[in-house]
């Protein structure tokens, strides 16, 4: 097949996933063609195929004016039903029935592509405000499409019923998620399926060099640096099992709005010592802080969070997890088979978490082979890219 592939804002630090489904999907055999909403900045992406994905990558905003006013002229009542689209959402606001309306001129952008490249499917990676320049470019004679469903639906907005109605299926990567889809949708079950996202486990793999039994206890998070993944709980815990005399290092690799709060935390609790903060990491990177990893840990708390990538990535290196039960976190890891689930918020279990793992290589070991097997079986990517080829060729 000849797929379009919309990812806004594309390509982002934390965009290494989609990298992977697309090369997987090209090993398949389609042809795989990006989309983005707008073109980030320069700097957004370390990673190694960055210019490669902004060199072959289609951006619809802003959109082409000759080839937006020939889609809109030649077709008055497409573009009058992608309007009435716009303007029936149910759940939004006039004004926000009016920024939808405005995404006219990109789906007719994204529609002219679509034709020059002989799209027949167009995947999109979001549920926001890609999902309704798909629907519109659908009404205006472009290819069917399909979503995919990353978080909490009230994170990407309202009239999901709308966005969703015409999609060929929504994918979702946890069955929590598949549930709030059922649940706001007419949408049947087979029309939802679930599908995780996927990590290269021949990439992210065990390090075959054994950590120093007198080396410090090195805990990791790699998450964006926002209030929602929880870095004060880790750190909170950081601080008591530092106090009991264990030698505790902290390394959180990620960039964000948050980084002042979190220098400021670190410092009201004494532990600029104990923790690095070195920014966005290039995959190489993550993979060599991952080797050097006692533990990784994701203190995530409230809506968005659903299958973190950075968690398959940390359990495919056989490197134990302690992470927050939320999302579909409860799907992924089976509490003390191969990781660690702990309540949000919960300090105390944090605490009692980190000290555990320090103290019982037996525990690490089997929590390490337990997380490893779990991502060859459910996570490679390879597998999950099959999966969305199998549910492009049904829909």
């Amino acid at each position: 097949m000849r797929i379009g592939y919309l990812v806004p804002e594309w390509p982002g630090q934390t965009h290494a996933f989609f990298w992977r489904e697309m090369t997987a999907l090209r090993e398949l055999g389609h042809t795989v063609q990006p989309f983005s909403t707008r073109r980030p900045p320069e700097n957004a992406c370390l990673h190694a195929f960055a210019q490669e994905a902004r060199d072959t990558t289609h951006y619809v905003y802003p959109p082409r004016p000759g080839e937006t006013a020939r889609i809109l002229a030649s077709r008055p009542r497409a573009a009058a039903a992608a309007l009435s689209y716009a303007a029936s959402l149910p759940e939004s606001s006039t004004s926000g029935r009016l920024k939808v309306a405005a995404l006219l001129g990109c789906a007719a952008d994204l529609t002219a592509k679509c034709e020059e490249f002989a799209i027949e499917h167009l995947h999109v990676h979001s549920c926001a405000n890609a999902a309704h320049i798909a629907a519109m470019a659908n009404l205006l004679g472009g290819p069917k499409y399909s979503l995919t469903l990353h978080g909490d639906l009230p994170v990407y907005g309202t009239d999901h019923r709308q966005k969703m109605q015409r999609a060929g299926f929504v994918s979702t990567v946890t069955r929590p998620l598949q549930k709030q889809v059922l649940s706001a949708t007419d949408l049947t079950e087979d029309r939802v399926p679930v599908i995780w996202m996927g990590v290269d486990t021949e990439r992210f793999k065990p390090s075959a060099n054994s950590k120093p039994a007198n080396a410090p206890f090195l805990m990791v998070t790699v998450a964006r640096l926002n209030a929602a993944k929880g870095h004060e709980f880790a750190l909170a815990a950081l601080k008591r099992v530092r106090d009991k005399g264990l030698d505790a290092r902290y390394t959180i690799a990620g960039e964000g709005p948050h980084r002042a709060e979190i220098e400021r935390t670190i410092s009201e609790l004494g532990l600029e010592q104990a923790v690095d903060l070195p920014g966005n990491c290039s995959e190489q990177d993550v993979i060599a802080l991952l080797n050097r990893a006692n533990a990784f840990v994701l203190s995530s708390v409230g809506l968005g969070e659903a299958a973190p990538v950075s968690v398959m990535e940390a359990m495919s290196s056989g490197v134990p997890v302690i992470c927050s039960r939320i999302g579909g976190t409860e799907d992924m890891i089976a509490n003390g088979e191969s990781g660690i689930l702990v309540h949000q918020k919960d300090v105390d279990g944090l605490t009692e978490a980190i000290e555990s793992l320090s103290r019982d290589p037996e525990l690490r070991t089997r929590l390490a082979q337990g997380a490893r097997e779990q991502a060859l079986r459910a996570f490679d990517y390879r597998i999950t890219a099959g999966e969305l080829a199998n549910a492009f060729a049904q829909s």
